[in-house]
């Protein structure tokens, strides 16, 4: 339901759903219901409303529609990631990805035209790649290898705080009382659902290298939302994700080389290769785009705190597909968690209200 609630968005139709378009009395009747139905789903993207400019509804449902997807996306990501690991060694993996990402795009490119971009520009574009998918996608896997996954995610949740206190520097945008309610109410709603997981282990552990490195992921995650969304402004979001693929790819490709030796190309099962293939067109070319657009319409520290709903998703994702546990515990985190989106993204509604009606 969500995959057609996007396409619809995003080919920025008048109805809600894309149905069949013949003219038939079934036809007729399913288009009503959409009508019928359209209000209550408008009202809902309403409710998140709350941004410096007017939006309209139907940019509000591209908007918020496009961050719920890439929430998704990017929370089943580690499902797959999981999956591809078993047969595809690390960078192998990683460089394929934003490769064939960045072949999509340019197929795209030879029929819509190349991109413009100034040189100052092209560098800012291969500064943010560097930053993600590139430090992000080092310092976090090498993280890992020194410090607990608890308390990775623990860290990686302070993401929505350090892009509020650089976009407030950088952008110039400002967080109220409300979005910082919001935000800490996620860290709470994450560390919720670390402690509620099957195999939680009293005592974070983990080395201060390990938790500096993850630091760095941190950093690298807000310097590519400030940087994306300063871009945003002059740039269309297939652009920059474009160039954002290519310069990613370019970061991975020296790595590549480390593992082409030991790489057992016959051992590579159908399996990891489906799970690349959803990296590549779910999690890497939609993912992006619909972030990028996200952040061409609304604040970073709007469209941030929607990154604390990735191991959400994640943890539903590894219950339904991969069979492991879900405690009543983690969904209580989980739900605080999304409440938090809630309420981030409500912050400017009554401010906005108050300004109409004097």
């Amino acid at each position: 339901m969500i995959s057609t609630v996007i396409i619809a968005a995003i080919q920025n139709k008048n109805r809600l759903f894309v149905g069949a378009t013949d003219k038939s009395t079934s036809a007729g009747s399913a288009k009503h219901l959409i009508y019928k139905w359209k209000p209550m789903w408008y009202g809902f993207f309403s409710f998140l409303r709350g941004w410096e400019g007017p939006m309209s509804e139907r940019e509000q449902l591209k908007t918020y529609g496009a961050l719920v997807a890439t929430t998704v996306f990017w929370g089943l990501s580690f499902v797959a990631t999981k999956v591809a690991l078993e047969t595809i060694p690390t960078f192998t993996l990683i460089f394929a990805r934003f490769m064939l990402a960045f072949l999509f795009f340019a197929a795209i490119m030879i029929r819509h035209g190349v991109p413009s971009f100034t040189p100052k520009d092209h560098l800012k574009l291969f500064l943010m790649a560097i930053f993600e998918p590139g430090l992000y996608f080092l310092c976090e896997t090498q993280g890992l290898l020194y410090t607990s996954a608890a308390k990775v995610s623990l860290i990686i949740a302070t993401v929505p705080i350090t892009v509020m206190i650089l976009s407030a520097i950088i952008l110039k945008e400002r967080t109220n009382r409300l979005g910082i309610i919001g935000i800490l109410l996620s860290l709470v709603g994450i560390a919720i659902l670390i402690i509620g997981a099957p195999d939680f282990k009293r005592g974070l552990g983990g080395s201060l290298k390990g938790d500096l490195l993850v630091f760095g992921a941190v950093l690298s995650a807000a310097f590519y939302i400030v940087s994306a969304r300063n871009l945003g402004r002059r740039y269309s979001s297939r652009a920059i994700t474009s160039m954002q693929c290519f310069y990613g790819a370019l970061f991975f490709a020296p790595a590549l080389f480390l593992d082409i030796p030991t790489l057992a190309w016959a051992a590579i099962s159908p399996r990891s290769l489906v799970a690349l293939l959803y990296l590549v067109v779910f999690a890497t070319v939609a993912a992006f785009f619909f972030y990028n657009y996200a952040l061409t319409k609304i604040p970073a520290s709007r469209a941030s705190i929607f990154i604390n709903g990735i191991p959400v998703v994640t943890a539903l994702g590894a219950w339904v597909i991969l069979g492991e546990r879900l405690t009543p515990l983690q969904l209580v985190g989980g739900t605080l968690v999304l409440s938090a989106v809630f309420i981030t993204n409500l912050m400017n509604r009554n401010r906005a209200a108050l300004s109409t009606n004097p």
